[in-house]
C-alpha cells in the first residue's frame, strides 16, 4: 500500500513563512507613507472650503475679527490646528492666509499647509513637509 503525503514539510512552512515576513517588511513602510499623505491631503481637504468665505469676506470688506475658523465653515478632524490672517486692506493680499497644521501620524504631525491668497485673487498652496507626502496642486 502507498501512503500519500498528510499535510505540509517543515521545509514548505519555512519558506511560505519567509515570503510572508518579506512581504510584510515591504508592505507595512509603504502603508504607513500611504496612511501619512492620506492625513496630509485631508488637512487639505479641511482648510479648502475656508477660501470660498475667505474670499466673500474679502471682496465685503469685512474686519479682521470676522476672519475666524467659524465663520469661513473650517470643521478640523485631519488637521490640529488653523491659523486663518485677514487679508490687507488696501491690497487684499495675504501670504498666510489659512494655515492648517496636520496631525496624527509622526512622519508628518506639525508639518503646515498654507493657502495664500494673491492681488488678483487668485490662491495657491504650499506644504512644508517632505515632498512624498505632498498634496496634489501644492508646492513644497
Amino acid at each position: 500500500m502507498k501512503h500519500g503525503q498528510n499535510g505540509f514539510t517543515l521545509i514548505e512552512l519555512m519558506i511560505v513563512v519567509a515570503i510572508i515576513g518579506i512581504l510584510a517588511a515591504i508592505a507595512i513602510p509603504a502603508y504607513q507613507d500611504y496612511v501619512a499623505k492620506t492625513q496630509v491631503t485631508s488637512c487639505l481637504a479641511e482648510i479648502s472650503p475656508g477660501k470660498t468665505q475667505y474670499e466673500i469676506a474679502t471682496n465685503e470688506g469685512k474686519a479682521a475679527a470676522y476672519y475666524t475658523q467659524a465663520n469661513l465653515g473650517i470643521n478640523l478632524q485631519a488637521c490640529s490646528a488653523v491659523a486663518i490672517n485677514a487679508p490687507d486692506a488696501e491690497t487684499g493680499i495675504q501670504a498666510t492666509a489659512i494655515q492648517g497644521t496636520v496631525g496624527g501620524n509622526p512622519a508628518v504631525s506639525g508639518d503646515t499647509i498654507t493657502l495664500s491668497r494673491a492681488t488678483d485673487g487668485a490662491w495657491s498652496c504650499a506644504y512644508s513637509g517632505d515632498d512624498k507626502y505632498e498634496p496634489s496642486g501644492c508646492d513644497n
